[in-house]
């Protein structure tokens, strides 16, 4: 592992039931990269992102976090030591207002008590960090509604801002756009776009290769289950290995 990387993956695999799910997967993520992983439904791309956060565990190789070995370490303490993760499906309190939802992720990340009881006041904190998330996705005005009546894309845009409130090192964002209709796609692009120029490591599993393609310093290419190409958008679309892999399959 080189001196740089605050994300190491090496030589990771992973068998289930005797299946090979992930073969010998290796990948260094530098301070401040956004990395694309893309391929194929059943490529491995999910599995990858559940390993790096400890939903699975890996059969071979190690997951190192800023140079700390994680691979046994449960989901709550590599979310404490700076991973932070966005599924596809939406993970949010509907019953509690916008503003409520970030401000129980910044009192977890200040180590005090996420209590859904405590009314927020704007001198808190918490509170104050949370209008800052708020602020970063575009949802400030929002902060008073119920986040039940979010429209999809806000609700993802609210799960980012939860995100950043817990200062991650690394944020996984799991296909960001699923779901999301066409108008509300360059909103949400605009807000990962943000997260990299705000200085923060991103891997991000996507679909829309156009979002991908625009967003990312480099793309890993997922397939079979294995590592296929690591490189720039430009060259990894020029690849071809890629290409031949990827005939008739949409990427």
């Amino acid at each position: 592992m080189t001196d740089h990387a605050v994300l190491s993956l090496e030589h990771i695999g992973l068998r289930i039931g005797g299946a090979r799910i992930l073969h010998d997967v290796s990948l260094e993520v530098a301070p401040g990269e956004m990395l694309g992983v893309i391929g194929p439904n059943g490529a491995g791309k999910t599995t990858l992102f559940n390993v790096i956060s400890g939903v699975a565990r890996p059969t071979e190789g190690r997951v190192r976090l800023d140079g700390a070995d994680v691979t046994n370490t449960p989901i709550h303490r590599r979310a404490a030591a700076g991973l932070g993760r966005t599924f596809q499906t939406s993970s949010l309190f509907p019953a509690l207002s916008v503003l409520e939802n970030v401000r129980l992720a910044a009192q977890a990340h200040a180590g005090g008590a996420a209590s859904v009881f405590r009314i927020p006041r704007r001198s808190d904190a918490a509170t104050g960090r949370a209008l800052e998330c708020l602020a970063e996705v575009g949802l400030a005005e929002r902060a008073d509604a119920d986040a039940s009546g979010l429209a999809h894309g806000e609700k993802r845009k609210l799960e980012i801002a939860m995100l950043i409130a817990m200062d991650p090192k690394v944020i996984l964002l799991d296909e960001p756009m699923a779901g999301v209709s066409s108008g509300d796609v360059p909103a949400i692009t605009d807000v990962i776009r943000g997260l990299h120029r705000g200085g923060r490591t991103v891997l991000m599993v996507e679909h829309h290769m156009e979002v991908v393609l625009g967003l990312v310093d480099r793309v890993a290419v997922m397939h079979h289950g294995e590592l296929l190409a690591v490189d720039t958008p430009e060259a990894v679309m020029a690849n071809p290995t890629v290409q031949s892999a990827y005939l008739g399959e949409a990427v």
